[in-house]
């Protein structure tokens, strides 16, 4: 069924304005990351509980394995599901076709080729040392230059676009790319020009631009269009999701540094970045209230609606990730959590439990009309959607739980080997949840395959997955 299209933008057919090639390059090599980088973090959880079972051999310590986990779910999984979901969505939005168009596969090469190889040097000590940065100088600038060479084409479609006004994806999409570009720039120079305490500051504000001023705002670029069109909802509200923006800009760019508190790091440095991880709160807010007023009246289907499903889910873990964020910003609260395992379950259901699971509900919407087909198997997609559920859910409470318990034995004078000995079956149900996960994506990931090998859908089938509200230049209608 063709789109209901005005303006401007009638009598165009929006599909035909995408570069299909470009994004099942961009999407596959994101589900292969997806099914190998949450796999190293398996292997590496499970040291924690039989330090020896991977061998003795120093690539395959927990230093050298941990950076590939990391930057894999980073740069590899996240990176390219959200780049190959913007060549789908960016002329959508627009109403014309992304430029350089031979360009698109080239660079979704040489950026996950350029990943791969970052990747295989780390085990052999290949490392820069700063977390979210550890790759060598050969890959971070080809990284950049792909950056650089996308975000002028997605520039150039939004500066040619039919309607003026901007969709809210857009500003989030402008500032996601020429933040990183900017911000891969200091990421290169870093371990070359700063050294001592300054280096640990600067690192702060490098890790949080590329959690704050990448992953963020391209995981609100995903939801903001695609949790409105598969749920046939207009946004809640535009002029809200503005204050979210504006928000995140202002205060984002000063939290690095609460990773430094009681260090000798300026006072008044650590104090602004307690001050703004605290305001975080209202973009946070802001966005939430948008999502969950967007799903209003339609949650009767939501059961069948497998994107609104991860989009939403994504959600929920972005409420309890940025609450456990902010508040172990503050000094008081950083005393029993900082080094311990509340930290790694911030970090899990924020950046796999928030964004990479929008980029999958962004996989899920996309993959079936980039394949011209419908979704090989609603029932392998619920299941993977629960086994990925159900295995964050657990890892984020089991981290938090075992991380209290970590932060107060150390305060109370516990010997540490005795605290250690204390966490081995929170770890060992950390595994066990990172396997459910694995299993999940290993599931969807096949699901998708075979949606691309099966024959393509019928016109009168295929009219499900072809209807779509278009949210151009301001909210769907």
């Amino acid at each position: 069924m063709a789109e209901a299209l005005r303006g401007r933008f009638a009598g165009i057919d929006l599909d035909e304005l995408v570069d299909w090639p470009v994004v099942r390059t961009w999407l596959y090599w994101g589900m292969f990351w997806l099914v190998v980088a949450p796999s190293v973090g398996v292997a590496l959880s499970g040291l924690f509980n039989y330090p020896d079972y991977l061998g003795t051999s120093l690539g395959l310590t927990f230093g050298r394995l941990r950076p590939v986990h990391v930057n894999g779910v980073i740069f590899g999984a996240f990176s390219s599901l959200f780049i190959g979901e913007c060549y789908y969505l960016v002329p959508r939005l627009c109403g014309v076709r992304v430029p350089w168009p031979r360009w698109g596969i080239p660079l979704a090469w040489l950026w996950n080729v350029v990943v791969a190889a970052a990747l295989i040097s780390l085990p052999f000590g290949e490392n820069n040392g700063l977390e979210a940065g550890e790759f060598p100088l050969f890959a971070k600038i080809p990284l950049f230059l792909v950056i650089a060479v996308a975000t002028a084409q997605f520039l150039i479609t939004i500066s040619r676009r039919l309607e003026p006004p901007l969709y809210v994806a857009l500003w989030y999409l402008i500032g996601a790319f020429v933040w990183t570009t900017m911000n891969l720039v200091l990421g290169i120079i870093l371990p070359y020009t700063i050294s001592g305490i300054n280096s640990a500051a600067f690192h702060g504000l490098y890790l949080h631009y590329i959690v704050g001023l990448w992953i963020t705002p391209a995981g609100y670029v995903l939801i903001y269009y695609f949790l409105p069109i598969s749920v046939r909802n207009p946004i809640y509200g535009h002029k809200l999701s503005l204050v979210g923006f504006w928000s995140l800009a202002l205060f984002y760019p000063f939290v690095g540094i609460h990773h430094y508190l009681y260090s000798p790091i300026a006072d008044w440095a650590e104090t602004l970045a307690i001050i703004t991880s605290m305001l975080l709160i209202i973009p946070v807010w802001t966005v939430l209230v948008n999502f969950f007023g967007t799903v209003k009246g339609r949650w009767d289907a939501f059961g069948k609606n497998l994107p609104a499903k991860f989009l939403i889910t994504g959600s929920l873990m972005y409420l309890v990730g940025c609450f456990q964020g902010s508040t172990e910003a503050l000094r008081s609260i950083q005393q029993p959590t900082h080094f311990t395992d509340f930290v790694i379950s911030h970090s899990h259901l924020t950046v796999f439990g928030t964004f990479v699971v929008w980029a999958m509900g962004g996989l899920i919407y996309v993959w079936p009309r980039a394949c011209g087909r419908e979704l090989w198997s609603f029932t392998m997609g619920n299941w993977a959607f629960w086994l990925i559920t159900v295995g964050i859910s657990t890892m984020g409470l089991v981290l938090t739980a075992g991380g209290l318990q970590q932060g107060f034995q150390w305060m109370a004078g516990t010997e540490w080997l005795d605290t250690v000995l204390a966490m081995r079956p929170y770890w060992l149900v950390r595994t066990v949840a990172g396997i459910s996960m694995d299993i999940g994506m290993t599931l969807l990931v096949i699901n998708l395959m075979m949606t691309a090998l099966t024959r393509p859908a019928r016109a009168a089938d295929s009219s499900a997955f072809d209807r779509s509200p278009v949210p151009v230049g301001r909210a769907t209608r």
